[in-house]
């Protein structure tokens, strides 16, 4: 049974303090706070079309994910009759609706702004109408020798199934071949977006330098596709993409293995239930009757007319072909004094705990870490947990090499990292093939903490030499998110980091963990105890402080325990990116909460717990986010940072991330996004802050 779903009839609720936002629509005021970067003037205008790039490709996910899961919810309530969840579902359906029809007349302000700054920069975006003689010219001979054999157009009858030939958030033009006015032949075509680059830079003759579309090449030489093969006086074609659910079920027969299970699992994908269609504004009436027809398994509700660039989330990769001055200066990652002043890897690790901050230190000193490892003899095993792999990966490469020396290498891959999958099963297949003991994990829990474990012979014994970060082993992403990844041999920790290996691979039995938080077995037990401590101490007149940073605050039970820790007097401090349904600042409820986000040049991606203790701070970092999903459905890993001079490093960070005036936002009850006010206080720009304290401290005579 499908059930239709119409959420623009409904009117969102009048604004009303609650104690909890929604965590769709707090998602939405995150990428709010990234298209304000796109219209900040003192980014460089390369970065902010690219800020653009991200908006748009981050609500693609939004569509994936969230909406989906919101519609999913009516399907189920109404057919189960649970009409007041179903209404309820509909409710947030319309709230969100509301304001992504809000986001989207800002995005629409924001990008003619931007672009005109481009053209003031003699970089034009160009329109097919503006080609002159020559360039036309060159572009026949660019589309006949680059584009054309990437282009197989799928003629549309009674018998395709449209929905189940398009692939998810591509570029298609829905196209009309017409005799005497009267259409003969609708089409569709994927621009070939994957096999060349989408923006082609035009030979000029003037100063300024033109770009124009991959869209554009593909329309103006339209003809020269169907020619031959279809009857027509005249053709048009329009732009559409579909958003599809990325949700997926596992069949759980028996006979099948896990690998095999997630491969059908990405089939099952590609024919999902689409979410969102959105389709260029302009486009006739007869094609866009012709298209719902054809996009038979759709809902149409979310069938959207939208501006003329489709996929505008390929700007991300927007070139500067303009002065350097256009984009972010480099900034040249940091090469860690305790790792250079070795040998090896191992002796500085054995020396003392080393913690990195990426991407302002050299990712380069966990691949070194891997590498050496791979050949040192003294080594007999490496045991890694892998969730996003990089496309050209060493760290793999440095496995095989380490089975081909003689050591046993354990990986524990997650299959199921969303929207990574395909790329996991063929890395998957890749190391089994070279040898490497490859294991899945359990259908119950997603692996998702980042743990490394080097297991060295020394003097008779092993030695075990731990990596334990919050970011993914993952040389691409490293340059752009903010992570923190601590490398120790203090066996208090490596001994427990083993036992996680243990959990993954027998998780019948029974472990204790006394040090590290370990999801599930702990870590929310340990963070509301943790909380409470400081609660104690508030209510004996002393001063409670808990410090945070995460990516997404909407674990309940946690939330509740911030409002309980603001009641009774604990100064609380939060920095968090992404969703958070705490709602700071209410009356008797958090006003000793504050809450900021922070959206710059890197992601900042790093989750930090800091609680007072009465003046002798304990201090974790972790892989986990304070989500429901975190602390219940996956293997995830936080540590206590041990080494008092590490601990006092991540405390300052934090009080940088603090003293921001130029890229944090408040999180208010309102959810405005209003940036920190400065007042009398310096400008104060907090990843370049971050960037020159850690290069100070690893001046080579510091």
């Amino acid at each position: 049974m499908t059930v239709s779903i119409d959420a623009s009839s409904l009117t969102p609720q009048p604004e009303r303090e609650l104690s909890y936002f929604s965590k769709e629509l707090s998602w939405l005021s995150f990428n709010e706070r990234v298209l304000q970067e796109a219209d900040d003037a003192k980014n460089p205008i390369i970065e902010r079309i690219r800020f653009l790039g991200i908006y748009s490709s981050n609500m693609d996910e939004f569509y994936r994910v969230r909406v989906a899961s919101v519609r999913r919810k009516v399907i189920i309530y109404k057919n189960n009759g649970q009409l007041d969840k179903a209404e309820q579902a509909l409710q947030v359906m319309a709230e969100i609706n509301q304001k992504i029809a809000q986001m989207a007349v800002k995005f629409d302000a924001i990008y003619k702004r931007a672009f005109n700054v481009l053209r003031k920069n003699k970089i034009h975006l160009t329109e097919k109408e503006e080609l002159t003689l020559t360039q036309i010219n060159w572009l026949r001979d660019f589309f006949e020798n680059k584009v054309l054999r990437h282009i197989a157009p799928i003629l549309i009858d009674k018998k395709v199934d449209l929905v189940s030939r398009l692939i998810d958030s591509a570029t298609y033009f829905y196209v009309g071949l017409y005799r005497q006015d009267k259409p003969t032949q609708y089409a569709t075509i994927e621009l070939p977006s994957d096999k060349m680059p989408r923006f082609i830079v035009l030979p000029s003759e003037t100063k300024t330098k033109q770009i124009l579309l991959l869209d554009d090449v593909l329309q103006l030489f339209l003809e020269n596709i169907f020619k031959g093969f279809v009857e027509f006086d005249s053709i048009d074609s329009y732009s559409f993409k579909m958003t599809r659910d990325s949700e997926y079920s596992l069949d759980e027969g028996i006979d099948d293995s896990y690998l095999e299970k997630m491969s059908d699992s990405m089939k099952q994908r590609l024919i999902a239930e689409p979410v969102r269609v959105i389709y260029d504004g302009a486009m006739p009436e007869d094609m866009v009757k012709s298209m719902k027809k054809h996009l038979k398994h759709a809902s149409y509700d979310n069938l959207v007319a939208g501006g003329h660039i489709r996929n505008f989330k390929d700007f991300i990769n927007f070139p500067n072909i303009g002065r350097k001055s256009l984009e972010n200066k480099p900034i040249p990652a940091i090469s860690s004094k305790q790792f250079t002043a070795y040998n090896t890897v191992f002796d500085a690790i054995a020396q003392e705990d080393v913690l990195l901050h990426y991407p302002y230190h050299r990712f380069l000193h966990f691949t070194e870490f891997v590498r050496q490892a791979a050949f040192d003899p003294h080594v007999k095993h490496i045991r890694i947990t892998m969730y996003r792999i990089a496309k050209n990966s060493r760290i793999v490469s440095s496995l095989i090499d380490a089975v081909d020396n003689g050591k046993m290498v354990t990986v524990i891959m997650e299959l199921r990292a969303r929207f990574d999958e395909q790329a996991n099963i063929a890395w998957a297949k890749t190391m089994t093939n070279a040898g490497v003991k490859v294991i899945f994990g359990n259908s119950s829990f997603k692996i998702h903490t980042k743990l490394c474990v080097i297991s060295r012979e020394e003097q008779s014994t092993l030695t075990h030499y731990a990596h334990i970060g919050t970011g993914n082993f993952n040389e691409s992403t490293a340059k752009i998110y903010t992570d923190l990844s601590l490398y120790t041999a203090d066996p208090i920790i490596t001994k427990e980091a083993i036992k996680v290996f243990e959990l993954i691979q027998l998780p019948y039995r029974q472990y204790e963990f006394k040090h590290l938080m370990v999801s599930p077995i702990n870590s929310k037990e340990r963070i509301l105890a943790l909380m409470d401590n400081e609660i104690a101490i508030a209510a004996q007149g002393r001063s409670g402080e808990i410090t945070f940073k995460v990516n997404n605050l909407i674990d309940s039970d946690i939330i509740d325990k911030l409002y309980q820790a603001s009641q009774a007097g604990v100064k609380i401090r939060g920095i968090v990116r992404g969703m958070c349904s705490l709602v700071p600042k209410i009356k008797n409820l958090s006003e000793n909460i504050h809450i900021i986000s922070i959206v710059d040049r890197f992601l900042e991606h790093s989750r930090v717990m800091v609680f007072n203790n009465d003046g002798q701070p304990k201090v974790y970092i972790s892989s986990a986010d304070w989500m429901r999903r975190n602390m219940q459905d996956r293997i995830e890993i936080g540590t206590p940072i041990l080494n008092s001079t590490l601990a006092q490093r991540i405390i300052h960070i934090l009080e940088l991330q603090f003293k921001d005036t130029m890229k944090a936002r408040v999180i208010d009850k309102h959810q405005s996004n209003v940036y920190v006010k400065r007042g009398n206080k310096k400008k104060l720009r907090s990843q370049l802050e971050i960037y020159q304290y850690l290069k100070g401290l690893e001046k080579q005579d510091g």
